[in-house]
């Protein structure tokens, strides 16, 4: 190896050599250093990707501006990212490869499907799964090792349920629901019929799709206004809910047409068009806030990504840095999980939110509705 740092008619002091001579030393040991690595887990690929994408987007950004700053203990950061394809099987393999390399931590996944199907195998591994956007109720009071960092579907259903029906005025509703995510959309439309029905309303239909290329969005639309209804509410992804909201509208301009937060990325508005103005949907975002954490943390995503954060990248960033503020304080013999819970309460970028002892999280909610090509608070 090379060791001289100056031209030979260039005089230095034996000191300053060896001051020189260590610095070098340390530096080579500190690159040398392998980086901490956390796991990413989301859909990545297919009609889910604009979840998965904004998610893990908000993960490397969250590594980003640690690494920025020195990392963990002089030690850089790596994010692993797994395509989970919406689909179990290829769920549990991206966690097995993810384990296999020796990640601290998995970020993820974004659907409570692919969470009910990976979480025995976090279990046995001893892995700590934080997701950013997973509600189903059923995932709820487990002593495990999956933390989200938003409320259950509990949440936004029953809030949903009692505008549709204060508000609104709707009485008769039908609903579509996607049995891709069912772990999901059956857990929000079981809380949602206690409030809508214990209220007086009546849900006249509740009708199963599988989301697919090839699903037949005009024969759905057909079958949920036949009996109807002043409401329609789609428990969907943001692709299928833009397109069954324009098979709705093609046969009936007057009927409520409502969604589910999972729907609520920029991508619904995007594709939706005309068709998604005036939809309500409960949100875990506010994109009209002023904070000034959120102000720097959207100004930051922008320009790396030159796209909105929207509520996925806004959550994986959240989920990120309890990862990495857990890492930055744990000890000798803790575990991630109970620094993390120890701790409890967490600064979002845009709101605070608290961990339960069962590492379930509650945080701010906003109804708001689609207006003039954006989402507003109602």
């Amino acid at each position: 190896m090379n060791l001289k740092f100056f031209p030979e008619s260039v005089p230095v002091r034996s000191g300053a050599l060896l001051v020189m001579l260590v610095i070098s030393v340390l530096m080579l040991g500190c690159s040398a250093r392998e980086p901490i690595r956390l796991g990413f887990l989301g859909g990545l690929s297919g009609r889910v990707a604009d979840l998965g994408i904004g998610g893990r987007d908000g993960a490397l950004l969250a590594i980003e501006l640690r690494n920025a700053s020195g990392g963990i203990n002089g030690r850089l950061l790596e994010l692993v990212a797994e395509d989970d394809q919406q689909n179990a099987d290829s769920a549990k393999q991206a966690v097995a490869r993810l384990i296999n390399n020796k990640v601290v931590a998995i970020i993820g996944p974004m659907t409570s499907a692919m969470a009910v199907a990976t979480l025995p195998q976090v279990n046995q591994a001893q892995v700590l799964m934080v997701s950013p956007t997973v509600t189903a109720t059923e995932l709820a009071g487990m002593d495990d090792h999956f933390l989200r960092v938003i409320d259950s579907t509990t949440n936004y259903a029953s809030r949903s349920a009692s505008y549709h029906f204060s508000v609104q005025g709707s009485r008769r509703i039908t609903v579509a629901f996607d049995l891709n995510n069912k772990a999901y959309t059956e857990s929000w439309l079981s809380d949602y019929r206690k409030v809508f029905e214990a209220a007086g309303g009546t849900i006249l239909v509740a009708v199963p799709f599988s989301s697919s290329d090839d699903a037949h969005f005009s024969a759905l639309a057909q079958r949920l206004l036949e009996p109807g209804p002043d409401g329609v509410l789609i428990l969907a992804n943001s692709v299928d809910t833009a397109i069954l909201a324009q098979q709705l509208r093609k046969r009936n301009a007057a009927v409520h047409i409502n969604a589910c937060e999972w729907s609520a990325t920029e991508r619904l508005i995007e594709l939706g068009g005309k068709a998604v103005e005036g939809i309500v949907i409960a949100q875990f975002i506010d994109r009209d806030s002023q904070q000034a954490s959120y102000l720097a943390f959207r100004k930051a995503y922008q320009a790396r990504f030159k796209r909105e954060p929207g509520f996925a990248g806004l959550t994986a960033f959240d989920a990120t840095n309890v990862v990495l503020e857990g890492l930055a304080a744990q000890t000798s013999g803790q575990t991630l999980k109970n620094v993390i819970l120890e701790r409890r309460e967490f600064a979002g970028a845009q709101s605070r939110f608290r961990f339960d002892a069962y590492g379930d999280a509650a945080r701010d909610t906003y109804l708001t509705t689609v207006r003039k090509g954006a989402f507003v608070r109602l």
